[in-house]
């Protein structure tokens, strides 16, 4: 096989898994986001064992891709740029019109409609403990202009978002990457992310489940790590920075916002805050021990008795990026 091409078997192979008509269903239901079994099952009216041997085929021939949350598995279009692509030029000539591809459409907007509500549902029974949080600092406007100073206008290849929670970072970055993928441990936050991508027709981005301590994704892998609001929570925040850094391509960023040291103990206690606020020696500490950087630190605090300040810290990857001149283009193109 040459570099962005299948070898005759192969391409046969692949072309065969595509060629009938559940599975050329199931790929353009795919391509419009990520699935279950169950999902699947529902749209196309057909079994559970049925619709999960077309799944099997369509893995092994890699024209999709399969994450497991809990006792769930989610699958996806393939992202890889040639058997990936392959799909994608299938599916741009199949015509929606088709009245059975029609129904699956229907039958999907369905399925999303009930993940909005079952996201939306989640998100008011929790609603209060978050705006409680948010009512001791700056408003989250102020926290994304931020944001967006910090990291700029240039294009990139890839974002990984660590603790993506509703999902609003990938929202927020998604026209600077071309891919990119927000991580939890929480399923019904995972549910609000997908709900809230589909909205805004963010079609680049997925997200996973998955820990802190053990991302599943490739190392050295991204431009842009985020951890947002994520840190104080976790007993070990040195672990999850050293595995952020671990999916740090070289001369990649990984950009932290969390709280400057405080004394809202109630934060602890009703909220599940284990750490309250970091320091910059602290931060700078743990970042160099993952081998990064610190760039910048910035504040926006929030006026009047006990209320939070907000920290940013941005820190590189000093290894040196030699670019990939097929990636390079890729992303010029993109542009």
């Amino acid at each position: 096989m040459s570099r962005g091409n299948l070898d005759l078997d192969l391409m046969v192979d692949t072309l065969k898994a595509a060629a009938e008509p559940s599975r050329l269903r199931i790929l353009a239901l795919l391509s419009r986001g990520d699935l279950t079994v169950s999902d699947l099952t529902s749209i196309l009216g057909q079994s559970q064992p049925r619709v999960s041997r077309h799944l099997k085929l369509l893995f092994e021939a890699s024209l999709i891709n399969r994450y497991q949350e809990g006792s769930w598995a989610y699958f996806r279009l393939a992202e890889s740029p040639i058997v990936g692509d392959i799909a994608r030029s299938l599916l741009e000539r199949l015509d929606c019109t088709d009245a059975l591809i029609e129904r699956d459409l229907e039958r999907l907007s369905a399925v999303k409609l009930q993940r909005r509500e079952r996201a939306a549902a989640y998100f008011s029974a929790n609603a209060s403990s978050w705006d409680a949080i948010r009512s001791l600092h700056v408003p989250d406007g102020a926290v994304e202009e931020a944001l967006l100073r910090i990291v700029g206008d240039k294009p990139f290849q890839s974002m990984l978002d660590i603790g993506t929670g509703t999902g609003r970072l990938l929202e927020l970055f998604a026209p600077l990457y071309l891919r990119g993928v927000g991580v939890d441990i929480n399923r019904d936050m995972l549910a609000i992310a997908r709900s809230n991508l589909e909205k805004a027709s963010i079609g680049n981005a997925l997200v996973r489940q998955g820990d802190v301590y053990s991302l599943p994704v490739d190392r050295e892998s991204f431009d842009l790590v985020t951890i947002h609001q994520v840190l104080h929570f976790l007993d070990n925040p040195s672990e999850a920075i050293r595995e952020a850094a671990r999916a740090l391509r070289p001369a990649g960023r990984l950009l932290i916002v969390d709280f400057a040291p405080h004394e809202l103990e109630f934060l602890r206690d009703k909220h599940a805050h284990l750490r309250l606020g970091f320091h910059d020696d602290q931060m700078r500490d743990w970042l160099s021990d993952a081998g990064l950087s610190l760039e910048k630190s910035t504040e926006l605090e929030s006026r009047g008795k006990d209320k939070l300040t907000v920290k940013l810290w941005l820190a590189r990857d000093p290894r040196l990026l030699i670019a990939d001149p097929v990636s390079t283009s890729r992303l010029t193109e993109s542009v």
